[in-house]
């Protein structure tokens, strides 16, 4: 070999790896991990337009995988840590699967706290973004939102007053709600969403708290006779804090462009629309559980304020909390109960 080879052969070892840009052919893969099934209201009409909708402002240098009833293992519980840790990319999942650690944001999940889907979910994220940021410090927030009001689904008893759910067993979505169920003598008993149906029809729990665009994945239609609901323009038995996290490092090692593409689908806008088209579903699965027969009830303004009452001491329980935390919890409970008067719906 001549002197001339021997340094071209040097220089192509020493010269360093050639980097391909992120194309169409080469796509960033994000694996979205999540434990509601493929059918399920979220899933098919919000979860997946959003992935499509990035993949295409992207041109196609995104691209999502996407995995529904916990396919990639572990627990609902685990889907934040799982996004924080890199595990995977992007997760959807709920404050009240991990007990005390969105505390601050947790004052939505308070009972007769919220009046809507669309309204309540940029309550959330300007609440979140003022107040618990840090609450989401090791992860990319993308949205925070709730879903439509929570509906009573019992098996075989109709509720009309808060005394009828005395030592009824009644699943509840999050601490919150299980709390307000033993305030009014029920016997609260949690589990996630995926665990209702074989619950019920066991009779492991009476009822369940969920909002009306859930029913068909719980299977809440044909398992209970009896939904209870609360009259128009009053606040709903309770909501859900939801929210759409992806890895910090995954989303800064992102070229600057398609960081953009990710912060233009990710905000109050976004969190809007998950809360709205979620809870879009919600007249027609009401409808549908009628239509089957079942019976809904709705309460009077009289009992509805007897159940609210009952919230007080929910209420005080979680100003403890947040106080013993150092934070100012009644700042926190007039901010968010502002917001929730700001964006509500205005009948």
């Amino acid at each position: 070999m001549d002197r001339r080879t021997l340094l071209k052969s040097a220089a192509a070892l020493a010269a360093p790896a050639v980097i391909r840009p992120v194309s169409a052919q080469n796509p960033i893969t994000l694996r979205f991990h999540t434990f509601v099934p493929a059918a399920s209201n979220v899933y098919t009409n919000v979860i997946t337009p959003w992935m499509h909708k990035i993949e295409k402002e992207s041109g196609g240098r995104i691209q999502f995988q996407g995995y529904a009833s916990m396919q990639m293992g572990g627990a609902p519980a685990q889907l934040f840590d799982q996004s924080k840790d890199g595990v995977v990319d992007v997760i959807w999942s709920l404050a009240g699967y991990t007990p005390g650690r969105f505390l601050k944001a947790e004052v939505f999940e308070l009972p007769f706290f919220t009046y809507d889907g669309e309204g309540s979910s940029r309550a959330v994220w300007e609440y979140v973004s003022a107040n618990a940021a840090d609450e989401f410090r090791e992860v990319k927030l993308l949205a925070a939102h709730t879903h439509g009001l929570n509906i009573l689904h019992m098996k075989n008893k109709a509720i009309t007053r808060a005394s009828d759910l005395k030592g009824l067993k009644v699943r509840g979505p999050s601490r919150r709600a299980t709390q307000f169920l033993q305030n009014v003598g029920a016997i609260p008993v949690g589990m996630p969403l995926p665990s209702i149906p074989d619950a019920i029809s066991k009779g492991v729990i009476d009822g369940a708290i969920i909002p009306w665009d859930t029913v068909p994945s719980a299977k809440l239609g044909e398992l209970a006779k009896f939904h209870t609901e609360f009259p128009k323009g009053m606040p709903g038995f309770n909501n859900s804090v939801q929210f759409v996290t992806m890895n910090r490092t995954r989303y800064e090692n992102l070229p600057a462009d398609l960081k953009k593409v990710i912060d233009n689908n990710s905000g109050a806008d976004v969190s809007a629309m998950y809360g709205r088209v979620i809870s879009a579903a919600d007249p027609a699965v009401r409808k549908s559980v009628i239509d089957r027969g079942n019976t809904v009830n709705v309460v009077s303004a009289a009992e509805t304020d007897e159940f609210i009452k009952l919230t007080e001491p929910v209420v005080a329980d979680w100003l403890k909390e947040v106080n013993a935390k150092g934070f100012d919890g009644q700042k926190l409970l007039a901010n968010a109960r502002e917001l929730i008067q700001k964006y509500r719906p205005k009948a």
